[in-house]
């Protein structure tokens, strides 16, 4: 147990800022996340240093695609989730808190996450799996590490994370993957239990902080898969991110609470990355089908493919320097 950051207490409770639901909790009550509890007019984190998971992925799996291709992020969560998604892969552990009122997970420091990096040779820590904004206070002590020992600090989030705590972790974090989930206030709030313009306030503030984004989008099937929405959601990119900002359209399986639409089609999948294309994106990608052409990155000048994949392996760099190995443009990211 922490004391948490970013809360101000009131007569009869605290408000917590750290994320953009920003609960009123009464004494002894918790937050939207689960794991973060008022005990006499203070704010803790219940879930610091408690690992619940920890593994040495690619870095595609997070996926991050124009950043350190081909190299491996030791990945890092603890449970929790400030989202109910109906469709969360992880939800054994992301709603541990609220469905089994447990917060469970190996004790393990910010020092021996460092530790055991370096000794897996990881060029990066990602803190994933669940939400790293609900496990900021142990995301930032070992990010602040992580960077003094020469290691790069990726979040995959769901785009919550309010200012002033974004703007705090950004001289340690390098990258994030943020789930743009659709582009409709009702999806979110029936699917998602938040807000759209919370995320896409967060996407803007992180663009603005120089924080290389990737931005992923699970298409579901009669939810979110329309021509107009992902169209919208590609517009909003281009114009409000950058053009270069790479887009992730990957397909959905059904699991969990969501259980009524199908799984992705191919075909549709297909359709989602020639939109993105066709609004002007550099960078498409297709995930969760392997073997599509747009797992591939694509020179945005003469069109030819700087990195060949197949799911989460890359078959062929063709890359000097971070240009591409054909015509010598430019590729936006970064790269060893």
């Amino acid at each position: 147990m922490k004391q948490a950051l970013y809360f101000e207490k009131r007569d009869d409770s605290v408000q917590c800022f750290l994320c953009r639901h920003h609960c009123v909790i009464k004494d002894n009550k918790f937050g939207i996340c689960g794991v973060r509890k008022n005990i006499s007019g203070n704010l803790f984190s219940l879930n610091y240093a408690k690992a619940i998971a920890k593994h040495l992925d690619p870095i595609e799996k997070k996926p991050l695609f124009n950043f350190f291709p081909g190299s491996t992020s030791y990945s890092i969560a603890a449970v929790g989730c400030n989202f109910r998604c109906l469709y969360c892969q992880n939800y054994d552990i992301s709603q541990m808190p609220k469905e089994d009122n447990l917060i469970l997970g190996e004790h393990y420091l910010p020092e021996e996450v460092i530790k055991d990096a370096i000794e897996i040779k990881a060029k990066s820590i990602a803190y994933t799996y669940t939400e790293p904004t609900i496990f900021f206070e142990y995301a930032f002590d070992t990010a602040k590490l992580a960077k003094e020992r020469g290691l790069y600090n990726v979040f995959v989030t769901n785009g919550y994370t309010e200012d002033i705590p974004l703007k705090d972790i950004k001289p340690y974090l390098d990258a994030a993957n943020v789930d743009l989930k659709g582009f409709r206030e009702e999806f979110y709030k029936k699917v998602c239990g938040a807000k759209l313009q919370g995320v896409l306030d967060t996407l803007k503030l992180y663009k603005k902080l120089n924080i290389w984004i990737e931005v992923t989008t699970l298409v579901i099937p009669n939810y979110n898969d329309s021509n107009e929405e992902l169209k919208d959601i590609a517009s909003f990119i281009k114009n409000e991110l950058s053009q270069d900002t790479p887009w992730h359209v990957t397909a959905f399986y059904p699991t969990y609470k969501l259980l009524d639409a199908p799984p992705t089609s191919v075909k549709t999948l297909r359709r989602a990355w020639e939109i993105g294309k066709n609004e002007g994106l550099f960078y498409v990608y297709t995930g969760n089908i392997p073997g599509e052409k747009g797992e591939s990155t694509f020179c945005p000048k003469c069109n030819k493919i700087v990195i060949e994949r197949s799911g989460f392996r890359i078959k062929q760099l063709n890359l000097k320097a971070g240009n591409c190995g054909f015509c010598g443009e430019k590729i936006s990211g970064l790269f060893v």
